[in-house]
């Protein structure tokens, strides 16, 4: 039996034929049994994936096939077989919802005006050369850092990335101008867009981590500026680099250390919360209206 795999990628490049795009990628992935969420639209694609690894493998050489997509770096990682439930293939204004489609650029070669791409090397480079005077800004919502997160982070307090937009324009991040920014994110397009979004608003120096928290974490584990679990938009919930990472996060009922994540089983609530193993296995609730139950 083939090992279940798991890819996370995106490209920027321009679309004109959107449907016709998705009709492809869908009939492919049925064709090769895979699950997860593709976005499309007029700036590119945006997918997370899990299946056999030969499936994927074969997914990988023919969506590259396509010229706009050829440069895409597929990010692999372990899965469990059950990682999603089902395949949706779906076109939006925005491959990443930061509510502002008009701003954004983008030419066969990715987004224009972003931030200075860094390796996760050249990043660490950055910081031994510059110290404190570098800020790293996650381009994440602001739960997923809960659990991981770079040490000493910006981590604006946002539910969604809509938010990021309004967070600067009210001036709350202004006095970080002048300052080196790092943008990061899980795989690399959040932070790619951001760095865009805070060169168009008067950030001088921007940079972003080339293949974001997954390529960093591949080659520091937990030896480098990276601190704790990185959270995963699937059934897995959360990934450790190595046996050495820390535990950041605490649950909401005895604070107890925690990097585990469970879905408020209330219809009218659904919000994710931090349990540690004890709690959830006494299938408690938290402070909710109604209050969360654990499914």
């Amino acid at each position: 039996m083939e090992p279940p795999k798991v890819i996370l990628y995106y490209g920027f490049t321009p679309l004109s034929d959107l449907e016709a795009v998705r009709l492809w990628q869908r009939e492919l992935c049925e064709r090769l049994e895979l699950k997860g969420r593709i976005l499309v639209s007029t700036h590119g694609i945006n997918g997370t994936l899990g299946g056999d690894l030969s499936a994927l493998a074969t997914y990988i050489s023919r969506t590259k096939e396509y010229p706009g997509f050829k440069r895409i770096d597929f990010k692999w990682s372990d899965g469990t077989g059950h990682d999603f439930p089902r395949l949706r293939v779906r076109v939006r204004d925005e491959i990443v919802t930061f509510g502002a489609p008009g701003e954004l650029e983008v030419d066969d070669r990715g987004v224009v005006g972003g931030g200075v791409r860094l390796k996760p090397r050249e990043v660490n480079e950055l910081v031994e050369e510059r110290g404190d005077d570098v800020v790293f800004f996650d381009a994440r919502n602001a739960f997923e850092a809960k659990i991981g997160r770079f040490k000493n982070a910006v981590v604006p307090e946002v539910k969604a990335t809509r938010d990021f937009v309004g967070e600067f324009d009210s001036g709350k991040f202004d006095h970080l101008k002048d300052r080196p920014i790092v943008t990061y994110c899980t795989g690399g397009v959040r932070c790619e867009v951001l760095s865009s979004v805070m060169k168009k608003r008067g950030f001088h120096e921007v940079y972003q981590l080339d293949g974001g928290i997954v390529r960093y974490g591949e080659e520091f584990g937990d030896k480098g500026l990276w601190e704790g679990s990185l959270y995963l938009f699937d059934s897995r919930m959360n990934h450790e680099f190595s046996d050495e990472s820390k535990t950041l996060g605490q649950c909401e009922r005895c604070f107890s250390p925690t990097s585990k994540f469970y879905n408020c089983a209330n219809l009218a609530c659904r919000k994710l919360i931090l349990l540690c193993a004890t709690c959830k296995a006494e299938n408690v609730s938290t402070n909710c209206s109604p209050q969360h139950q654990l499914l």
